[in-house]
């Protein structure tokens, strides 16, 4: 029986199932999303009273496990410089697009004002610029799903800023020679898991606020830690699943929300790396995900302050058809160029398609493969009858 492939010589492969999983994420999250539009209650998401976290939670965890395992083996092949280059191409112009088009296209399309005042109106800018500049997702925009049970219309780009900021994270420990020392993610994903058990024996449970802080840059650690020790860690989908399997029995325990993260950032890479999975058409050249995440919101709110009485099983199928068009969309118009720009400005070892950010990314373009660890080169044999140094004086 053949041993299981590592998780470097599995990247090494010409095909994986990264771009199928993220755009199977970001499916979940719209899918989880179509009944809290409806109804303003989080816990009507799928999996809210089963496992404690909605189904969009979930997906959200994938996508963050993933881009801390694609973008450190991005950032271990290119280098600083390239790093943040990359980073700022995927994630900056499909945001920049999509707030616009949902501030002055969908905005102007549904608010109650008239045209002229709601492109006067301050709020409107002030929408742009926080969207652009904080992440922030819960500002409204003038006049624009004022009955609908949640007016915010970019609800999902909070996760950006958790996702920058792990990306400095990294690079800060890129410039400093941590990643040189790999002992030191595991030790710091050891930490949040203990400092995330640890809040949850307060009196009342953790707030969700500090548990986000936790669990997302946990999840990042974990897909960093993984693509640092990528030539030790083996892909078995037997582990994957009994680590899920020890989550469940730990639910209800403060061990619950670690075990449960750590388990999924496992199962993730697994679900990219692993046959069968690892083929060519889970590998698609076009990247959808990250389209579908930032226009699903928009587009389901949309869709209910139009038909406010139709139920989120009614709203599901339409939304998620728009929002791949959507997606396609952003994918032909603004990433897809930009990351062509990318290679431009990085040169011909940058390629121009694109792996999807987690929330906001989820690694290079296409994934980084871990190069082979060429043998130390042999010193050659002198001849028997040569001269030394001391005949060549």
């Amino acid at each position: 029986m053949r041993p299981a492939p590592t998780a470097a010589a599995a990247l090494r492969e010409p095909h994986n199932a990264f771009g199928a999983a993220r755009l199977a994420l970001a499916l979940a999250v719209v899918v989880s999303h179509a009944f809290s539009v409806a109804s303003g209650r989080i816990a009507d998401e799928p999996l809210a009273a089963l496992t404690g976290y909605t189904l969009g939670e979930h997906a959200v965890n994938g996508f963050f496990a993933l881009s801390g395992f694609l973008v450190t083996v991005s950032l271990a092949r290119r280098g600083p410089r390239a790093y943040a280059i990359a980073r700022a191409l995927r994630i900056l112009p499909g945001l920049v697009a999509a707030t616009l088009v949902v501030a002055l296209g969908l905005g102007s399309a549904l608010t109650r004002e008239p045209l002229a005042s709601y492109w006067a109106d301050p709020a409107l800018w002030r929408f742009i610029e926080g969207t652009l500049t904080t992440f922030k997702s819960n500002a409204a925009l003038p006049g624009v799903f004022a009955d609908n049970p949640f007016r915010f219309p970019m609800g999902t780009v909070w996760t950006l800023k958790y996702e920058v900021l792990c990306y400095l994270g990294l690079l800060a420990a890129c410039l400093v020679g941590a990643l040189r020392q790999r002992w030191t993610a595991p030790v710091l994903v050891a930490g949040l898991a203990l400092a995330l058990a640890a809040a949850g024996l307060r009196e009342g449970g953790v707030p969700k606020g500090l548990e986000t802080a936790l669990r997302l840059p946990l999840l990042f650690g974990a897909g960093a830690a993984l693509a640092l020790w990528g030539e030790r860690v083996r892909l078995w989908w037997r582990l994957a699943l009994g680590l899920l399997a020890a989550a469940a029995l730990a639910h209800g325990t403060v061990l619950y929300p670690p075990a449960l993260f750590l388990a999924e950032a496992y199962g993730i890479l697994c679900v990219g790396l692993a046959l069968p999975l690892r083929h060519k058409a889970l590998d698609p050249r076009a990247d959808l995900s990250y389209g579908t995440y930032l226009y699903g919101w928009p587009i389901q709110q949309g869709l209910h302050a139009l038909w406010p009485s139709a139920g989120a099983w009614a709203l599901l199928a339409p939304a998620l058809a728009l929002t791949l068009a959507a997606a396609a969309l952003s994918w032909v118009l603004v990433e897809r160029p930009a990351l062509r720009a990318k290679a431009l400005l990085l040169g011909p070892g940058a390629a121009p398609a694109g792996a999807a950010p987690g929330p906001g990314d989820a690694g290079p373009a296409p994934p980084a493969r871990i190069p082979r660890p060429r043998p130390a080169p042999r010193r050659p044999r002198r001849p028997r009858h040569s001269p030394g140094p001391r005949d060549a004086l």
